[in-house]
């Protein structure tokens, strides 16, 4: 049953995740070109300052040349848009951003997946989505930003193997450990005891496993191998959706009797 649920919903959610993470990547290498022809094309101009006489001791070029250079960075990002602006948060703030960011998604992610089982007339489960927003925001969203800059830094290239040795760290690791998280978390909130969590994860983790290695490694090859490390945890989120779309519907089945 699970893994049919999520084959049926991963096909086009995550080529649609994929091309917009693809756009957000092309945007960023064009706003760094541009930025990059604008302080070319004003270099001719300061050189000329510089053969020039000086008329004052202070360097008014060399204050000028810093006032034109941050100013310039600025109209780039938002005559981008969106996607400038999104930049530059994640620039400036990258912790704060990635967790709203996965606080966004997976209230998507799990509201979508309440859409797909709600009965004819049912209705939405409002703590449930509070639930995952919190865990997008206080769990999920600060430990991608931690995992995925110390694996830039513990193996830094973008070759094959290393994009591998990536894959494997995330399905033996960091995968494991954060979806026990995520269903210790959900049926602690909802008030299960510690005998009726370890039996969940007993009914739940395996599965929840395999289905995850039919559909994990896929997204971390494109992740590791073609995204910059800033941009990797928003690929991984929207990789997320998809997947939480599933792990809702896990974490939403009804609690296993402790023995």
């Amino acid at each position: 049953m699970g893994g049919n649920f999520i084959r049926n919903v991963c096909g086009y959610e995550t080529r649609l995740c994929v091309a917009y993470v693809d756009q957000i990547t092309a945007e960023a290498q064009s706003l760094t070109k541009h930025q990059h022809w604008r302080a070319y094309a004003r270099f001719p101009s300061q050189f000329s300052k510089i053969k020039g006489p000086r008329t004052s001791s202070s360097h008014p070029w060399s204050f000028s040349s810093s006032t034109s250079s941050s100013s310039s960075s600025s109209p780039s990002y938002s005559k981008a848009g969106f996607v400038g602006w999104y930049l530059s948060k994640l620039e400036s703030r990258p912790l704060i951003t990635k967790s709203i960011s996965s606080c966004l998604i997976y209230t998507a992610a799990d509201l979508t997946s309440q859409m797909i089982t709600l009965p004819p007339l049912g209705s939405f489960d409002t703590v449930r989505t509070l639930r995952m927003a919190a865990y997008g925001l206080l769990i999920l969203g600060p430990s991608q930003h931690l995992w995925f800059n110390f694996l830039s830094k513990v193996l830094p290239k973008r070759d094959l193997l290393t994009t591998l040795k990536k894959i494997i760290m995330g399905q033996t690791i960091y995968g494991p450990a954060i979806t026990t998280i995520f269903f210790s978390y959900n049926a602690g909130l909802q008030g299960e005891s510690g005998q009726e969590i370890v039996a969940r994860l007993k009914r739940d983790l395996l599965p929840t496993f395999k289905s995850g290695v039919l559909f994990w490694p896929i997204c971390d090859f494109f992740t590791f191998k073609f995204v910059p490390v800033h941009l990797q945890p928003l690929m991984n989120s929207s990789c997320s959706y998809v997947w939480t779309i599933y792990l809702t519907y896990m974490a939403s089945l009804k609690k296993v009797g402790a023995d």
